[in-house]
């Protein structure tokens, strides 16, 4: 999140009455590739919905959502609640690749909007709009980072373990290069947690994420674990993320060969025995493959025979409080960060 400078201060979300042990702050930046992000320090945090409830409201504010990415639609309805709950408007904009310039379609934006929430494919749009705007840009989503699901989980998190998270251990298994496994690595680093990455060697973060997730880790005192070993990831973790394997904008032809690479991550009852916690939870940040009732589900099954495939329905299924629970969360995360950076 940015308005025209490239590095935000610190900004205090909310100072309530001792009853109401809000927010504490919005957290450090992170450096360069991550300039459009900014993670919530969720200390203290005892009930997000009461809250925000009001914060937003009665500002006649407008936000626009520059949407990139297709089929967003949760994301979309998650993003107007949001919105709506603070009395305010939504309008969607437009999609990359249109006819205007970058720079320039940002600064005309910026003319129009209180806000901008930006779901797409490259950091780097992200980035320019924020460079430009002049008013407050949220990544909603890139390939590289998924911030607002971020503290959405660490909020989730906090609220079924009911512990501090540096007490917790997470352990994100699968195709970890994208999103969530660079999101998850650097957030879960940033609050002081045990992470693990656990994927085969080609699908791990990439050296500049971990790198940053270490420099973070010497800060926080989080430990960070890379391996492509199930058993020797999973052990001990409170947490098991997953994300997808494949997605419908992929051509087909690469599907199978990723499927045979990941089909021992696959996040099933025989993985959460290695585990050794019989608490352990799982989340997952939806849309989730866990059997047939999906297009993509039924071609994988086609193809390959598998009726699922990052996660079983058993393990889902079981797992179904938490994993819409975190997705609900993803609300009343965005309207904390629109009161933390739209100000007055």
């Amino acid at each position: 999140m940015s308005g025209t400078d490239a590095v935000r201060p610190t900004v205090v979300l909310f100072e309530g009455e001792s009853d109401r042990r809000a927010f504490g702050t919005l957290a450090r930046r992170v450096e360069r590739s991550l300039d459009a992000v900014s993670l919530v320090d969720l200390d203290g945090i005892t009930n997000l919905r009461t809250v925000l409830g009001g914060l937003l409201r009665d500002r006649g504010r407008v936000f626009g959502l520059y949407d990139a990415a297709e089929g967003a639609y949760v994301a979309r309805v998650l993003h107007d609640l949001g919105v709506i709950e603070g009395r305010a408007h939504r309008v969607l904009v437009m999609r990359d690749g249109e006819v205007v310039e970058q720079g320039d379609t940002a600064r005309v934006l910026g003319k129009m909007y209180d806000g901008i929430e930006y779901r797409g494919f490259e950091q780097e749009r992200v980035e320019t709009l924020a460079r430009y705007a002049g008013v407050p840009v949220w990544n909603g989503l890139t390939n590289e980072w998924h911030p607002t699901q971020m503290l959405a989980d660490q909020l989730t998190i906090r609220e079924y373990l009911g512990r501090d998270l540096d007490q917790v251990s997470v352990a994100y298994v699968g195709d970890a290069r994208y999103n969530m496994g660079n999101s998850i690595l650097v957030s879960s680093a940033l609050m002081g947690s045990d992470v693990r990455i656990v994927a085969p060697e080609a699908f791990q973060p990439g050296e500049a994420v971990v790198g940053e997730a270490l420099r973070l880790a010497a800060d926080s005192g989080a430990q960070i674990t890379i391996t492509d070993d199930v058993a020797a990831g999973v052990k001990g973790a409170d947490i098991i993320c997953t994300d997808v394997w494949v997605s419908m904008g992929e051509p087909k032809d690469v599907w199978a060969s990723r499927i045979a690479a990941l089909r021992d991550y696959q996040v099933n009852a025989a993985l959460l025995k290695l585990t050794g916690n019989r608490d352990v939870k799982v989340m997952h940040c939806l849309p989730a493959f866990h059997d047939l009732g999906t297009s993509v589900g039924r071609q994988v099954y086609e193809m390959t025979g598998m009726d699922a495939l990052e996660i079983t329905d058993e393990v889902f299924e079981a797992n179904a409080d938490i994993i819409f629970d975190e997705a609900g969360n993803r609300m009343h995360t965005i309207k904390a960060v629109m009161v933390a950076t739209l100000g007055e």
